[in-house]
């Protein structure tokens, strides 16, 4: 298996990530564009390129979390679907071989009895949406050996959610990323929707969980972690070290050589 670790905000620059990256003996880094160093217009294709050969290791990249190509304007939408095409242009020039993307939940309104998503209301706007996302996206990377993973967050336990995601699936250029945290934080309701899809998995974020903290370090929580390790060899999986610290990620690594995974 392949273990990576994320963009660490301690780590100021690509080239310090890196240097972390080699010496814990980790295979890949996970870019993140929520970051402003990360957006398509100010990657620095040639650097980064010689940064991974110098260190001997690959990216995948985590696209913003405030993606939604569903939105219900049409041209906040299309700029966001833009912006993915430009992620598949320069992940092309990496050798990325995973984007990583939530799926929106969109807004909601707070009613007497309850909230209330409105995707869920007008879930055939949001399904066209996602359909015409999917579509280009699948266009865009037919000459790829790049997925883009759909991470489960609170929209896989929604029912336009699990929907949603089945229509991304209809393509072979999506894929399923597991994200074990997020699934014990929400009481593990979101793995029915997983496992209805398993066979689409293909990347994983790793960290561990207790009551409501999440991103711990691996051996501090009281996640089956081994469950999980298991679970992402069978499916040739990817894993992140989904923490967020240095001191973190070096006591998961740590947890993972001392048993015989890394």
């Amino acid at each position: 298996m392949q273990f990576g670790m994320p963009t660490l905000l301690e780590n100021g620059t690509a080239e310090s990530c890196a240097e972390l990256c080699h010496e814990l003996g980790l295979a890949f880094i996970e870019l993140n564009m929520d970051l402003p160093e990360y957006q398509t217009n100010l990657l620095d294709i040639i650097k980064l390129r010689q940064i991974a050969d110098n260190f001997g290791l690959f990216y995948t990249i985590h696209l913003s979390g405030f993606l939604n190509p569903c939105d219900f304007n049409d041209k906040v939408a299309a700029i966001y679907t833009e912006i993915v095409l430009d992620t598949i242009k320069a992940a092309k020039l990496l050798a990325v071989p995973v984007l990583n993307m939530h799926l929106p939940l969109g807004d909601k309104f707070t009613m007497p009895d309850g909230k209330v998503y409105l995707y869920d209301i007008y879930e055939p706007d949001y399904i066209q949406k996602l359909t015409a996302f999917r579509d280009v996206c699948t266009a865009a990377l037919i000459d790829a050996d790049m997925k883009i993973c759909v991470e489960n967050t609170g929209t896989f336990q929604q029912r336009f959610g699990a929907e949603g995601l089945s229509v991304l699936l209809e393509s072979p250029a999506f894929a399923v990323t597991l994200d074990i945290g997020h699934d014990a934080a929400n009481d593990f309701k979101q793995y029915p929707t997983i496992e209805q899809h398993i066979e689409r998995l293909h990347h994983m974020h790793m960290h561990d969980a207790k009551e409501n903290d999440n991103h711990l370090p691996l051996g501090v929580g009281n996640l089956d972690l081994t469950k999980y390790l298991n679970l992402a060899k069978a499916h040739d999986c990817r894993i992140v070290v989904e923490v967020k610290t240095v001191d973190g990620l070096r006591q998961s690594v740590k947890w993972l050589k001392e048993r015989g995974y890394l």
